[in-house]
This record gives C-alpha cells, structure tokens and sequence, in this order.
C-alpha cells in the first residue's frame, strides 16, 4: 500500500476517532429528528393508538406493528409548512382533553369500539372561531391528517407492498386465455 494512502487513512480514523465522546448514542433523543415539532414521546405513543385504532392488527399487521407513527411524524415535519404544523401539534395537544370529555377517561384505557367512536367523531368537529372553537378545528386537522397518512404509510410499507399485496414495476406476461376462476391475487399497483 502507498505510504501516503495509508498515513491519509490512519489521520481519518483517529480525527473520527476523537469525535465519538461527543456523540450521543442514547435512544431518550429520537424525538429530536423532528425539529419542526414539538412531539413528546407520550404524544408519540398517543399518535401510535391513533393510528392503530385506524388500521388494528388482525391477520396482518397492524398500523403500530409496521411503526406508521414515524411516518406520520416524518410526513407533518419535512412536508407541511409552519401553519399546518402547528395545527396538527395543536390537535395533538387538545385530543387527550377531548377524549377526557367525551368519555370521561383516557384515550388508551377505552374500548376499541369506544376508540373508533372518539377517533369519528374527533374528525366530523367543526369550528369557529372562539377558542373552543379553534380547539375543535385542530383536533378534526390532526385526526383527518393522521388518517391520511397512515393508510398512506401503510399502503406504501415496504410489508404490505411485498407480501400481502406483491408490488411488480411492469406487467406481467400477457396470456389471453385465463379463466377469471384461476386469477390468484388482484394487483392494485399495476
């Protein structure tokens, strides 16, 4: 090996070697990665019966089980401007106090049939604009938001598109002569 090479090679580790204590590893600041938000992880978990309210596990997985509140959070954070996301981090804020006054208890302490009917209704409010009013207008923002974008990131999972409903970029062969009957799998994506 060429000297220089190597002396070039051994600078480069040993400068990144002497950046590692000031790397924080620790898992307490993966919140951090949305800098646009202002998400706590109770939030985060919120979000994740939120949306696993939407599409709940069963024979497949569910929303929660392919980590859908990521995606939610990566979407409101790198593609929505400031006004939406304070909107949405606003709804995300007043839905616990919502559900508190609409069933008198915590959204995870509910029954699924309890969830799905807070989560409908949250979606349907409308509002004016008194201050319980915008409340009412945030949280129908931030429930049709979330449900956008988990059957968004659902649909889209690297899970649903290779083995419940197998993704092909082309199509496939063409054969005239296949009866309806011996069709296996429908393909929506093409």
């Amino acid at each position: 090996m060429n000297r220089r090479i190597a002396l070039r090679h051994l600078a480069l580790i040993s400068g990144g070697l002497a950046f590692i204590p000031s790397c924080d590893f620790s898992s307490d600041d993966i919140l951090a990665a949305y800098k646009n938000l202002q998400v706590t992880q109770s939030q985060k978990q919120l979000l994740g019966e939120i949306s696993n309210t939407i599409i709940p596990a069963g024979e497949i997985k569910g929303a929660l089980d392919i980590e859908v509140p990521d995606f939610i959070l990566v979407m409101v954070n790198d593609c929505m401007n400031s006004e939406q996301q304070k909107q949405f981090t606003e709804g995300l804020k007043n839905f616990p106090s919502y559900v508190k006054s609409a069933q008198g208890n915590n959204f995870t302490s509910l029954a699924t049939k309890e969830k799905e009917s807070v989560v409908l209704s949250g979606q349907a409010l409308e509002g004016d604009e008194t201050e319980e009013g915008l409340k009412n207008k945030a949280i129908s923002y931030f429930l049709n938001t979330t449900k956008r974008f988990t059957i968004q990131g659902y649909m889209a999972s690297e899970y649903i598109q290779s083995e419940v409903i197998p993704y092909s970029l082309i199509p496939g062969a063409y054969n005239g002569s296949v009866l309806i009957s011996d069709i296996q799998k429908p393909r929506i994506n093409g």
